[in-house]
Order: structure tokens, then C-alpha cells, then sequence
């Protein structure tokens, strides 16, 4: 599949009561999500907490969302590394399994510098035949890709979108204009915003929960351009957006998705469970947009 756009879960990955990878609960979640209107899925991302698994679980995980989406939506497999040798052998595998497209957010301790990271993403690039989503995240990667540096990115021929999550909606402007239709831009945080400034795709941590509601947006929003009713639904979420966000989003998630009847484990140590003082407002946030009379 190409020329992606609209709303991608970023998914959970499901665990059982130890601990492991719960293939069941996976696949369960991966039809749910589809049925609810996701239009992309976005497993290994770091909502799925992707450095607390091996390198084999990362291959099973990624296979498994691959085979139970059969083709119904695309899927781009989370291949970041800080070795660029192991992100291309990550890379590999993911288009191996039938991924449509891989996530990649830069080295994340060594710092690399720009030409560093072109070298990096072209050698991966080189080494698959699919798109390559790059990912900036400046809060937690230690390294921000400057409007400037994407540009000189997006020249490599198949990195093909980029989810831009440094949380400075003008920075979609920016992208845009240095690199035209060469590159399309997914909102990280503030998607209302981004796709005014011209996204067209949001990879969502509420889409866990709301896949349906995380489509409206986009769907109201970019293809209908509805200004007053996207502002009234953006308006509706935001206290769930604010509920995720913060460090504690994978155990805020999975907390919810327990609540809405959709149990996938708890994170991974060092992650800990929700604190119990914060379920309750968790619950009522869930409770005003109806999810939990939506329980599957």
C-alpha cells in the first residue's frame, strides 16, 4: 500500500497475567480495531513499548498484527535501533513479514548529528523495498529533526511521510513548504492543529481506545473540512488526550482499556501499573465520551 494518510493506532502490545506476549489478546485487539475504523496500525512504536521487548518479540509481534490485518489497513512495523546495522536488520524482517511500511525514530543516546542520520536512514532505505515513516520526537529520541534536516531526508526515495511529535504545529508548516508533496506529515500531538497547518494522517495513542472517534477527527477535519464540527469533536477529546498524555501514557492506556473491557496486560518494568488515585478520573473521562457502554 502507498500513499498513506488518516488515522494510525500506535498500538499496546498485549501481555499476559506474566509477563509474556499474549498472541490471543493481540489478535483480538488488532480485529477490534479495524472494525472500530482505525485506518492504519502502528505496532512497536513507543506506546508499544518496544525497547522493553526482544528482538524476537518484536518479529512475532509484528507478524502477528501483519497476518491478523490481512491486508484490511496498512501497517508500518516500529524498526527503530540505535545500531543502524540492527535497525536494518529490524527493517528487514518487518518487510519480510508483509509490513506495508516501517516507523523509524532516530538513534536515541548517541546523538548523531545531521549527516550522521542521513547516512543512517539512506543505508536503511537501501537495505528495504517499502516506505519508511520517520519519526521526530525530540522529548524523549535526545535528537530533533529540524524542518531542514527532514528535507534533505525525504530526497531518499522511499521515506515517504514522517510523524512529527515535537509538539510546535508551525514545525508542519515548515516541513511542508521546504519539501512539497516529496513527504507527508503525521501529527504526533495536536492533530486538530496539524491538519490545519496541512497533515494528513495522525498516529494516535487515543485510538487504543477510540479508534472510530481518532477517524472522525481526521475524517471531519481533512476530508470534509467541517471546521465548526471538528472544533466541537476535538473540543469532546481533549480531556481524553490530556488524560494519556504525560510519562505515564502506555500505563494510562492500558489502565483505560482494561476499564472499556479490553484488558492487555500491564506494562513492562521499569513501567508500573496506573496508580489506583488516578483511575477514577480516568474512568470519568471515559465514562463522558460513552466508551464504556461501548465495551466489545
Amino acid at each position: 500500500m502507498a500513499g498513506f494518510r488518516g488515522s494510525y493506532t500506535v498500538m499496546v502490545t498485549p501481555f499476559d497475567e506474566a509477563g509474556r506476549l499474549d498472541e490471543p489478546r493481540l489478535r483480538r485487539f488488532v480485529d477490534w480495531q479495524i472494525a472500530g475504523g482505525a485506518q492504519g496500525l502502528i505496532p512497536l512504536g513507543s506506546t508499544g513499548e518496544f525497547l522493553s521487548l526482544t528482538r524476537e518479540e518484536r518479529l512475532q509481534v509484528a507478524t502477528w498484527v501483519v497476518q491478523q490485518a490481512a491486508g484490511r489497513v496498512p501497517v508500518l512495523v516500529g524498526t527503530a535501533a540505535e545500531w543502524t546495522d540492527e535497525a536494518m536488520a529490524l527493517s528487514r524482517e518487518a518487510e519480510r513479514a508483509g509490513a506495508d511500511g516501517v516507523m523509524l525514530v532516530p538513534p536515541f543516546y548517541s546523538a548523531p548529528s545531521d549527516d550522521e542520520l542521513v547516512v543512517h536512514y539512506r543505508r536503511i532505505a537501501d537495505a528495504i523495498g517499502i516506505p519508511i515513516m520517520l519519526y521526530n520526537n525530540p522529548n524523549t529520541a535526545n535528537v530533533d529533526l529540524s524542518a531542514r534536516l527532514v528535507a534533505r531526508l525525504a530526497e531518499i526515495d522511499n521515506v515517504t511521510c514522517i510523524k512529527e511529535s515535537s509538539g510546535d504545529v508551525p514545525r508542519v508548516t515548515e516541513i511542508l513548504r521546504l519539501c512539497g508533496d516529496r513527504i507527508t506529515v503525521f501529527a504526533g500531538y495536536h492533530p486538530w492543529e496539524s491538519y490545519l497547518a496541512g497533515a494528513q494522517g495522525y498516529v494516535s495513542v487515543f485510538s487504543n481506545l477510540a479508534p472510530g472517534l481518532s477517524t472522525e477527527l481526521f475524517q471531519t477535519t481533512v476530508d470534509r473540512r467541517d471546521a465548526e464540527a471538528a472544533r466541537a469533536l476535538y473540543h469532546r477529546l481533549l480531556p481524553l488526550l490530556d488524560a494519556l498524555s504525560g510519562d505515564r501514557y502506555v500505563s494510562a492506556t492500558k489502565a483505560a482499556l482494561a476499564l472499556i473491557g479490553m484488558p492487555v496486560g500491564d506494562p513492562r518494568a521499569p513501567r508500573l501499573p496506573l496508580p489506583p488515585a488516578r483511575l477514577d478520573g480516568l474512568r470519568a473521562v471515559l465514562q463522558g465520551l460513552g466508551l464504556l457502554a461501548a465495551t466489545p
